[in-house]
């Protein structure tokens, strides 16, 4: 099982969904790096579930404790290990169902792998796996802004619901407690989901990302190309089933004359295309225009809806699923793509400082 994501910039994450705690060890933080500890706790905050109707039910406290790496907030250099207990895991709940392949769960694949499955909730597979990804994310997005880059997501959509397509919102837009850049549209994507949690169903939608300030030559050709290793980031997060960069899909029924890129020089002197169909990367590698990345969310599989399914030994049953999930993961998962996104641009980042030599 891979629970390690990237080489320089490196996480190492354990823990299951109704166990005992979930951690990390993260490897490659700088030595001498002042971290502000407060922040990496307020992204854990950002991921929490609360009190709207789109939220699963099990409040956790999700307080990060820091068990080594760092002293008076300065990184050492060594691992820092990091833990955040689980304090409102409820296996219980998952009695009805321990025998029963849910549908469009990991339940019957990871059974397949290993001859077993998590009895209690999703085990690895659930998303609060994630929490040791935010933590990472976190601190390497204190690093990419130290150096200029900056990592930012919203919602775009949660079902039929969206947001205009732009990608260069002004900053000005997200100082609200909108997770969309409008309001009015956020107003009304709430109603959705308090309509669908009625109804025990669950919803979907797309989240896009855009890093800007990352310089022209980050990636590496030809199979870890800077794209591929981001999609293969978002991909990672559970219920995402698709990633695309910038207007990619919209491309797809154009001429090339209509989504070439063309080159000029401003007036600084600075290289910069005139559009952005790329999304900021060609040929694998960064060339310097703001990355747009956007990621595809299906609906979640945990809905409260009678459903047909069968045992472990093959026996059909009816069901309908109990405990505390979510109606919809959008909102808790920002963070949780930054997070993928910053790890994924400092990995490469760091990579790229190897690749020149400067006499």
């Amino acid at each position: 099982m891979s629970n390690t994501w990237g080489s320089l910039f490196k996480l190492h994450s354990f823990g299951e969904s109704h166990g005992v705690a979930m951690g990390g060890i993260v490897e490659g933080m700088p030595a001498g790096f002042k971290l502000d500890v407060s922040a990496l706790q307020q992204e854990l905050n950002r991921r929490k579930a609360s009190i709207n109707t789109y939220s699963t039910t099990r409040f956790e406290p999700d307080e990060l404790i820091i068990l080594s790496g760092i002293e008076h907030e300065i990184c050492l250099g060594s691992p820092i290990g990091f833990l955040i207990w689980n304090k409102a895991q409820k296996p219980q709940d998952y009695k009805s169902t321990h025998d029963i392949l849910r549908p469009s769960h990991a339940d019957y694949t990871y059974l397949a792998k290993y001859g077993l499955h998590a009895q209690s909730g999703g085990g690895r597979s659930s998303a609060r796996e994630t929490l040791s990804r935010v933590v990472a994310g976190a601190m390497a997005k204190q690093v990419l802004c130290h150096y200029g880059i900056t990592v930012q997501s919203w919602i775009q959509q949660i079902g039929p619901l969206a947001c205009k397509d732009i990608w260069d919102w002004p900053a000005t837009q997200f100082k609200s407690e909108s997770m969309c850049p409008e309001i009015d549209v956020w107003n009304h994507m709430q109603n959705l989901i308090e309509t669908t949690q009625k109804q025990g169903n669950t919803l979907g939608g797309t989240i896009r990302c855009i890093i800007t300030g990352v310089p022209a030559g980050i990636g590496e050709p030809v199979f870890d190309k800077l794209h591929a290793k981001l999609g293969q980031g978002m991909l990672s997060i559970p219920t995402v089933k698709a990633v695309a960069f910038a207007d990619a899909i919209a491309c797809t029924s154009k001429f090339g004359s209509e989504t070439n890129d063309a080159f000029y020089t401003d007036a600084h002197g600075k290289i910069k295309t005139h559009t952005n169909h790329s999304g900021g990367i060609q040929g694998g590698i960064s060339n310097g225009m703001p990355i747009c990345i956007e990621t595809f969310f299906k609906p979640i599989s945990s809905i409260r809806s009678e459903q047909h399914s069968v045992t472990h030994d093959g026996k059909a049953t009816t069901f309908a699923i109990e405990g505390r999930h979510d109606v919809c993961v959008l909102p808790r998962a920002l963070p949780i793509v930054e997070a993928m996104a910053a790890m994924t641009i400092l990995d490469f980042w760091m990579l790229q400082q190897l690749k020149q030599f400067k006499a």
